[in-house]
């Protein structure tokens, strides 16, 4: 089905703004974006006055536990860490997603449209991460990006879980000794692997040190959770000792160190930005770090670390990250055109151009703005929300089968 979206604000992210535009969008996808004179808009094709209202890609959070940390469901719907082993490679977030979670429909309220869904930081290793949408009916639905990353790490989270059990690691000597021996035994097991090929000998398959030997050879990313600025070295020293992509996740302290990640080319997925300082990592908390590091040259992406921010909050963590020196258009791109950009998704995310995932939300005014809302919310061209003036509640589209 072809729709066209006129007559709003368009604001690509990745492009100027168009005042009076229109987003055509057919089979799932944006087919163009242009003034009304530049698009051609087919007869058939339905048509959504966007007038006086601001028309954006939807947002992305790249760093969320949607759906294996069910918002308002304890301990039966926490399944973010596997604390039994240090080394979880081989898990996956991917098989504790539940698609019925609230927070979906709350990301959909927040303009949110696609997650990169992660393991916690538990284990010094977590587990592999997922890229989904925030509409659909099962978890194959929602998926775009089923192997984004590897989840890992350092400092008070996995020294504390495992020096509570008296086992390796209770330090963050033994966390970075972790990590060094998982990585080594990968390197050595890829070897005996394509050995074993090349002689045409069968090899037993281990799955974390296939998962491992993928972040060697730069198939998927490293999702560091640091928080502390000697720790966002160690992580830096750690990838630079074994060749990995490295991405900081929370990064509290990063603007302590920006010049060293901004020379480094390290980018960023800054926050959660609203929490207390509810441990030491997080002493030098501050909105202004969004700022200070996009100042000093790195890529920074914004995250609610959902459910520790609820993630329809992600806009107004922008917006207080602007009222403390970030540049607002930087702001935009912090959720949208970054995060894809940092984990290799910008070929189906993070913009309004052609050839994107038809990813369309439209807001009453410019979302920086507290007072403004998301009105209609479309993914992969469907919409799947819109806010009801009359009783004044989000309408999300129905996820179960209905007879």
């Amino acid at each position: 089905m072809t729709t066209a979206i006129i007559g709003g604000y368009v604001v690509p992210v990745d492009g100027e703004p168009i005042d009076g535009g229109t987003v055509l969008m057919d089979h799932g996808k944006i087919v163009a974006v242009g003034t009304q004179a530049d698009v051609e808009v087919p007869d058939d094709a339905e048509l959504v006055d966007a007038s006086g209202s601001w028309v954006l890609p939807g947002f992305i959070d790249a760093h969320a536990h949607l759906g294996v940390h069910e918002d308002g469901e304890g301990w039966s719907g926490d399944d973010t860490n596997e604390m039994t082993d240090p080394n979880g490679a081989r898990f996956r977030a991917i098989d504790g997603i539940d698609p019925y979670e609230i927070g979906f429909d709350d990301a959909l309220a927040g303009g949110v449209t696609s997650v990169v869904i992660k393991p916690g930081s538990g284990n010094p290793i977590g587990g592999e991460t997922v890229g989904v949408k925030t509409w659909g009916r099962t978890v194959v639905d929602m998926l775009f990006a089923e192997q984004v990353s590897v989840k890992s790490a350092l400092g008070e989270n996995p020294k504390r879980i495992y020096g509570g059990k008296d086992k390796t690691p209770s330090t963050r000597l033994g966390v970075a000794a972790v990590l060094r021996e998982a990585f080594t035994e990968a390197r050595n097991y890829a070897a005996k692997r394509e050995h074993a090929r090349a002689e045409g000998k069968p090899f037993e398959v281990d799955l974390a040190l296939e998962t491992l030997s993928r972040v060697l050879d730069g198939e998927l990313y490293w999702d560091q959770h640091t928080h502390r600025a000697d720790d966002i070295v160690t992580a830096v020293r750690l990838a630079e000792e074994f060749g990995y992509k490295l991405v900081v996740n929370h990064g509290t302290e990063g603007h302590l160190v920006a010049d060293f990640l901004a020379e480094r080319d390290i980018p960023v997925i800054l926050g959660p930005l609203f929490t207390t300082r509810s441990k030491v990592e997080l002493r030098h908390r501050t909105l202004r770090a969004a700022g200070i590091l996009a100042r000093a040259g790195v890529r920074v992406a914004i995250t609610t670390d959902h459910p520790v921010i609820p993630i329809n909050f992600l806009v107004h963590q922008a917006t207080l990250a602007v009222k403390e020196g970030l540049d607002p258009e930087t702001a935009l791109r912090t959720l949208t055109v970054n995060p894809a950009q940092i984990l290799g998704l910008d070929d189906r995310v993070g913009a309004l151009k052609p050839g994107l995932d038809a990813d369309v939300v439209i807001w009453s005014g410019d979302p920086l703005d507290v007072m403004n809302r998301a009105l209609r919310v479309f993914v992969r061209g469907r919409e799947v929300y819109h806010f009801d003036e009359s009783t004044g509640e989000g309408v999300v589209a129905e996820r179960r089968y209905r007879e």
